[in-house]
């Protein structure tokens, strides 16, 4: 200390105090964080679509016939249940008591367990459903249904 000055430590711009921006509240919207919800529900209903779908496995015909070919093919079992509760097997007369065993013995020796039913628009569903459990319980694995918009097409008189 020869000459008496004090000596200041040089900081080459830091002699002067430098203050930051005030913060203000914004108006604009921050975007970025809905960008992320959005992107996140999307992945989790891409990954849940699958899930969802529902199908129905059918078995189709290799090859259509119609009505009236069906309806005189000798091989096919076509039941008709008529509006005054009258059932026959291929024109022939059954009770409602021996249905299931005459439909047993008809099916325990065919190779296609298939039966069609005609019946009047004006039974009751349970008068049905007693029908084709009969034709289960004897054996039979397809049941088909005779819509009188087919007899119309076959040709066939559905008051018959």
């Amino acid at each position: 200390m020869s000459s008496g000055r004090s000596h200041r430590k040089s900081h080459f711009g830091a002699d002067e105090n430098y203050k930051g921006k005030e913060l203000h509240a914004s108006a604009d919207m921050n975007i970025t964080p809905m960008i992320d919800v959005l992107l996140v529900l999307l992945v989790i209903f891409m990954a849940s679509l699958p899930l969802t779908q529902k199908g129905l496995d059918i078995n189709l015909p290799a090859e259509t016939k119609t009505a009236q070919q069906q309806q005189t093919d000798s091989s096919q079992i076509v039941l008709d249940f008529t509006a005054d509760r009258h059932i026959s097997i291929n024109k022939q007369d059954v009770t409602m008591n021996e249905l299931e065993s005459k439909l047993r013995t008809i099916f325990e020796e065919r190779k296609e367990k298939t039966m069609f039913i005609s019946a009047a628009g004006s039974l009751r569903y349970g008068e049905i459903v007693q029908v084709i459990d009969a034709a289960k319980g004897a054996g039979v694995e397809k049941v088909g249904i005779v819509t009188e918009g087919m007899k119309r097409a076959a040709g066939v008189n559905p008051a018959n």
